[in-house]
């Protein structure tokens, strides 16, 4: 009897643990159904909206819209996991909305992987341009008459007294016949009768170099070296003719061995004249009517006449602004030693008001300096309004006063009496 009611009850307890197994089991299944479902159900619920973007339902006018919209901007959309969030007031003040069909907004919108975002909505739209890096202007502002532009490298070695010189590029040249087969000559001045020489590109009028060149100078006298760029086109007869140059000076330069610098100048042409009896000076003038600024760029001098030839003997400018002949400021460019033809590009600037230009004017004196000596002139030319000036001086004062904010560039004559 013991026996029996043992296995009763042994039964009995199996029966209830599996019928326990059986409960949970089902239970199970019937939660991860559910569960299914309820996902279905999310994915699938309305989807929220802003006002700006229910033109997307028009479908007479979508096409015409979406070519605007993928050609400026790129949806913004809010992922569903963040539908229970306040999003009123979005942008530009406007308001959520409801009850719109997410599968018309996904098909009727730009075409992208936006369409496996079941439950996603628009919020605004994001600018592609504002991300663009600024284009470089060197390559596309070219001033009329502009007959080419070089771009070039240079860096020097301590150590072993280096200077490395990267021809990178010429653009926009200006040939005087159809095809253009061009060239560059490199020259260290003063040194005149050695030179390093690029490669011929064969017809091109914007040829890229990227070609090295290296001169030995030593660091004492790197600053008083100027660099000269010559660019030459090769006919069909094998003549050379020369398109432009550019003289770039390392005085002011900041030449170190992790300083590499990338530079770019216009192409000069060359002047031809021979130079008046005292010799000749080039600068710029501009005048900001606005800031009430006037401008000098000292460029260049040329054919001066030194009273002794040495390197002991420096050429300098000297640079004054006068009115009614009274004189009000100066400043002085850098000293330049033993060249007749000395080369600055030093900028200057002086305070004078728009009414003041009818009788103010500008003096610059080419002076030269030996130690121990009284400085000498070697030449002097007053730009000025016709109460002071005639000829090229008038006019390139009168042309600065039309082209404001313009750089006007020309040769003078230097007079030795004035």
């Amino acid at each position: 009897m013991m026996t029996e009611q043992a296995v009763a009850l042994a039964g009995g307890i199996i029966g209830g643990i599996l019928l326990f197994v059986l409960i949970g089991i089902t239970a199970y299944l019937l939660w991860k159904k559910f569960c299914c479902l309820f996902s279905y159900e999310k994915l699938s619920s309305p989807v929220k909206m802003t006002s700006a973007n229910a033109l997307f339902q028009d479908q007479s006018t979508s096409e015409t819209q979406l070519k605007s919209t993928r050609s400026r901007s790129v949806p913004f959309i809010i992922p569903p996991t963040l539908h229970g969030r306040d999003w009123i007031n979005l942008t530009n003040e406007e308001h959520v909305q409801e009850g719109s069909d997410p599968y018309m907004i996904l098909q009727s919108g730009p075409r992208s992987s936006f369409h496996s975002l079941a439950g996603a909505y628009v919020v605004g739209t994001i600018n592609p341009d504002l991300y663009k890096f600024p284009e470089d202007k060197s390559e596309t502002d070219f001033p009329e008459g502009n007959i080419g532009r070089l771009w070039f490298s240079i860096e020097y070695k301590q150590e072993s007294e280096r200077l490395l010189v990267s021809l990178i590029k010429v653009r926009k040249l200006q040939p005087p016949a159809d095809s253009c087969s061009p060239f560059v000559k490199i020259y260290l001045l003063p040194d005149k009768r050695s030179y390093l020489q690029s490669k011929t590109k064969r017809k091109t009028l914007n040829p890229q170099f990227d070609e090295n060149f290296v001169f030995q100078v030593s660091s004492k006298m790197l600053l008083q070296r100027t660099l000269k760029f010559l660019v030459y086109h090769v006919n069909k007869q094998k003549k050379h003719h020369l398109l432009g140059q550019v003289t770039f000076p390392l005085k002011n330069q900041t030449l170190t061995d992790d300083n590499k610098l990338v530079i770019w100048r216009d192409l000069e042409k060359e002047n031809l004249e021979p130079p008046s009896e005292h010799g000749d000076i080039q600068f710029s003038l501009s005048y900001n009517d606005y800031l009430g600024r006037l401008t000098v760029v000292v460029l260049r001098a040329r054919g001066l006449k030194l009273q002794e030839e040495s390197h002991a003997v420096s050429v300098y400018v000297k640079v004054s602004l006068m009115n009614h002949n009274k004189f009000i400021k100066s400043k002085k460019t850098t000293a330049v030693l033993g060249s007749p033809n000395p080369v600055y590009n030093e900028t200057f600037s002086f305070k004078a008001d728009q009414t003041e230009l009818d009788t103010a004017s500008l003096s610059l004196s080419v002076l030269q300096s030996i130690k121990g000596e009284k400085t000498h002139l070697l030449g002097r030319v007053i730009v000025g309004p016709f109460m002071y000036t005639r000829g090229k001086e008038l006019e390139h004062w009168n042309e600065m006063i039309s082209k404001p904010k313009e750089l006007v560039k020309r040769w003078h004559a230097l007079c030795h009496s004035m």
